[in-house]
């Protein structure tokens, strides 16, 4: 989710979700190599550079509200956390949670299929139920056109990151959504990751922001 912060302030603060980047954060430089059977390796990695499921992830450095909001880019780890704790990906507070599942606003696009938004994957953390309308409000995708999704289940299942080959030195080729599952999974630099939505019911938006 991207907030446009040219439009809006609150108080003294831009509004931008807490897992946007920030100006002042920049990508770490790192260096990289080949660890035969396990794929790519930081030449100086620490326990925290890998997730539970053994992926590594991209490094940047700590400066939030530093600047200012870099629109269409998220700090890697702070949306591993929301993602991770389904946590609010603007105010970093709990997701709303009912008996129909946790909370979500999408871009609406339910003509992609029948049944959307069920076995979708999704890189947008869920959302609390005060933070639906500053976000369908200020984020230039919803603005478009946004619902709000129950889901009553969403696993882990991928990553998206940039995908490595082996060379002297391992060379990024692109960047892909990958699942836990597949092999390459071992080449990839996480910076999203991925939860796919099932058991879904959708909710009109205005319903949610009266």
């Amino acid at each position: 989710m991207t907030i446009d912060t040219t439009t809006e302030t609150v108080g003294r603060g831009v509004v931008a979700p807490y897992i946007s980047a920030w100006s002042a954060e920049e990508l770490l430089p790192c260096w990289f190599m080949e660890v035969p059977g396990r794929g790519i390796a930081y030449i100086d990695e620490q326990v925290t550079d890998r997730d539970e499921h053994g992926v590594l992830w991209a490094r940047m450095s700590w400066a939030p509200r530093q600047g200012r909001p870099v629109l269409g880019q998220v700090h890697p780890l702070r949306h591993r956390q929301v993602m991770r704790r389904l946590h609010c990906q603007v105010c970093n507070g709990p997701a709303d949670r009912t008996g129909n599942g946790v909370l979500w606003l999408l871009p609406d696009h339910r003509e992609d299929w029948p049944g959307w938004p069920d076995r979708m994957a999704t890189t947008e953390p869920p959302v609390c139920l005060p933070c639906v309308r500053v976000a369908s409000r200020m984020c230039p995708a919803l603005r478009r056109g946004a619902v709000a999704v129950r889901a009553g289940r969403y696993p882990v299942v991928a990553v998206r990151g940039g995908l490595y080959v082996a060379d002297r030195i391992p060379q990024v080729i692109g960047d892909e959504l990958i699942a836990l599952t597949d092999s390459r999974i071992r080449w990839t630099l996480a910076h999203n990751l991925v939860r796919e939505l099932g058991d879904c019911t959708l909710i009109e938006v205005a319903d949610l922001t009266k």
